[in-house]
């Protein structure tokens, strides 16, 4: 397995003149899709948790939506110039149910760590449809959605050595941590996430928030829904598309979480505002 970090001697410029260390790094490597044995796409990750990433790339491509629909996944021969395997090619053998790889692809080759749909080759291929929604289960307070920012930090061990990751954290109603998994790509560190509950046959994710460490971009409000999701909260802003996106699909869309507050584009429903109201009201 490739290694989720690198050692790069590094000078520090400063004030009083400069030093140099050795430095911990994010490792980024190719990581290549197969399906039934033809390329399908090339990502840029952190290696770790591969399986789960592929698994939650085929859910938020409208692939997959059940892990009986995904055979079995495994390693292909990739070596680097050494000849030592890479771990950075995978074949995902899919259910012979599902339509050939050729009608599957929507992507071009080559797709980035920075964009979830990048690869797209058609506008209209970017909307992926997402099921209909169930009756809404997740009911959460206001302090408890306020706190997920940093419950979601205490355990990002890969930032703290590097500095250089984003995260996504998986939280019930009563902020417990599920399932947190970390990418140099915002996108991917999703894709785990969704792959693992795929994994543990959990999809759809009723009753639960998901929450990351940037903005709230079109892509992961896709992916977030997709996976029955029914909160998408961030640290950063929302583009337009992304509330336009949740909004239709029925998804609680938040954004700027700081701690002290947050703001609720979409479906406030869900977030139980009186409480803090109350809780606030008692202390004065």
């Amino acid at each position: 397995m490739g290694r989720v970090t690198q050692r790069r001697r590094v000078t520090t410029v400063h004030a009083d003149g400069s030093s140099s260390k050795v430095d911990l790094i994010a490792a980024e490597e190719p990581l290549e899709l197969r399906l039934r044995g033809e390329s399908f796409t090339v990502t840029m990750r952190t290696p770790g948790h591969d399986f789960e990433l592929v698994a939650g790339f085929l859910v938020a491509e409208g692939i997959i939506r059940s892990r009986e629909e995904l055979r079995s996944l495994r390693y292909c021969a990739g070596t680097d110039e050494l000849g030592n395997q890479t771990y950075n090619v995978i074949d995902a053998e899919l259910d012979p149910s599902l339509p050939p790889t050729s009608l599957l692809r929507t992507r071009n080759v080559l797709t980035t760590s920075a964009c979830g749909i990048c690869g797209t080759t058609s506008i209209d291929a970017v909307e992926k449809t997402i099921p209909s929604r169930e009756p809404a289960q997740l009911r959460l307070d206001t302090d408890t959605l306020l706190s997920l920012p940093d419950r979601m930090r205490d355990a990002q061990q890969l930032f703290r050595k590097t500095g250089g990751v984003h995260a996504a954290a998986l939280f019930d109603a009563a902020g417990t941590l599920l399932c947190l998994r970390e990418d140099v790509g915002r996108h991917n560190a999703v894709d785990k996430v969704v792959g693992w509950a795929l994994t543990q046959g959990l999809l759809p994710l009723s009753g639960t928030v998901l929450q990351v460490s940037g903005r709230a971009s079109f892509e992961l409000v896709q992916k977030a829904a997709l996976a029955g999701i029914e909160m998408l909260a961030a640290v950063g802003a929302p583009s337009s598309l992304a509330v336009d996106l949740a909004e239709r699909s029925g998804l609680t869309l938040a954004g700027f979480s700081r701690g002290s507050s947050i703001n609720l584009y979409t479906h406030p429903e869900r977030v139980n505002t009186e409480q803090r109201l109350i809780g606030h009201d008692q202390r004065a």
